[in-house]
């Protein structure tokens, strides 16, 4: 079975270039520097799985040229992780399926409070259909794929992050539980979220993300949700240890 990740975007909350900055990494020509919002699609035989849907999920979509999303994993309700919730209408439209998505109770209230109009009773022409599966930190089954949550501290916010047999994708963190962390142990590929050189109060730094990657040891990883204060990706990629990669929008992996 094809089992293959798409990076649709790899910046954090502001992307790169960041509006109004003129630092090396912003004004780089170096696609690899151009950072749409963190989110990444899971291909699972002939299921697409996407994980969040940001504020640059339509400019993902069709730069990717992918008319398929069959269901849609949320990690928190971060605008930079829901805003592009509303574009999900043209998938909607494309074949009139009910989209499944996936969160737990406290992304649910969100999503209905800032989205009122696409969870109201009230139908009007143009509204998609959703079915909203709660969940929480226990492994759920999506179609046939057994997938296990992950829970992540973004500073005090819980967020989920997904791992599918030997791959696991986690985004806005700075503290993952030594339980959370026995999940991640000798797992084949770890996507994790590493923001800037310096610490910072709600992300991963890069110091962080090495310690992390020492203890549980994967055998590759592939960091995200990236800043401008990370540097160019030419001079952070080759400083990196060996099989410690900068993930890049567009970046496809099999797993």
């Amino acid at each position: 079975m094809n089992k293959t990740l798409t990076f649709l975007g790899t910046g954090t909350s502001q992307g790169v270039p960041v509006i109004s900055c003129n630092c090396e990494v912003c004004e780089s020509s170096d696609n690899f520097d151009f950072r749409l919002r963190s989110s990444v699609l899971i291909t699972l035989g002939d299921k697409n799985i996407l994980i969040d849907s940001g504020p640059d999920f339509r400019l993902q979509m069709l730069r990717e040229k992918i008319n398929q999303v069959d269901c849609v994993l949320y990690t928190h309700e971060h605008r930079d992780h829901v805003a592009g919730l509303d574009d999900l209408r043209s998938i909607y439209f494309s074949n009139r399926n009910a989209i499944p998505l996936y969160m737990n109770n406290r992304v649910k209230e969100a999503l209905k409070k800032d989205y009122s109009y696409l969870f109201s009773d009230k139908e009007y022409f143009g509204k998609p259909k959703f079915l909203i599966n709660v969940i929480d930190n226990e492994m759920f089954q999506v179609f046939d794929f057994l997938i296990q949550p992950i829970e992540v501290m973004h500073y005090k916010l819980p967020v989920l992050g997904y791992k599918f047999s030997d791959l696991a994708y986690i985004t806005d963190a700075n503290f993952i539980s030594d339980k959370e962390k026995k999940k991640l142990h000798g797992i084949g590929t770890l996507i994790i979220n590493c923001l800037q050189i310096d610490k910072h109060i709600s992300h991963f730094n890069l110091e962080e993300c090495l310690e992390l990657i020492d203890l549980v040891k994967p055998k590759k990883t592939y960091l995200t949700h990236i800043s401008h204060n990370l540097g160019l990706h030419k001079v952070i990629q080759k400083n990196l240890p060996k099989n410690v990669y900068l993930s890049y929008d567009g970046l496809k992996i099999n797993f």
